[in-house]
């Protein structure tokens, strides 16, 4: 597990998954420092998949949504798969209302559901004390 902030977004490596978040406090500089970084680590870690957590985001406005098309367009490009995961309806509704139906970007309910469809399961653990 490696984890890299350089921009103040954390960005966590599982294998060959990359794993952040945005949070409500991105603004446009921040957003297209957050695109570059992704974007370079995606290439170094020559990752496979990449999920995006949005669940803290509770307002998105047109550039950060335009930007994060663009940094799904860019990661495909490199040869990564991104899942945004956790969109809050409130920001749905903000994206239909602005026209911005993140066309290409694929999304999940949730976290696990996006690692799932990423290729990671979570093992099964036997109860604490068993021994079988």
């Amino acid at each position: 597990m490696n984890t890299y902030q350089g921009g103040g977004v954390p960005i966590l490596r599982l294998g060959t998954v990359l794993v952040t978040g945005l949070l409500n406090e991105l603004d446009d500089k921040a957003a297209l420092v957050f695109a570059e970084e992704l974007t370079a680590r995606i290439s170094a870690d020559r990752a496979q998949g990449v999920l995006i957590d949005v669940s803290r985001l509770e307002i998105i406005d047109s550039f950060v949504a335009r930007t994060l098309m663009e940094l799904t367009t860019m990661a495909r490009l490199l040869g990564a798969r991104v899942i945004v995961a956790g969109m809050r309806p409130a920001v749905a509704i903000t994206l239909v209302e602005l026209g911005l139906g993140l066309t290409g970007v694929e999304t999940a309910l949730n976290t696990e559901h996006a690692m799932a469809a990423l290729g990671w399961h979570q093992e099964e653990r036997p109860p604490e004390g068993d021994t079988t």
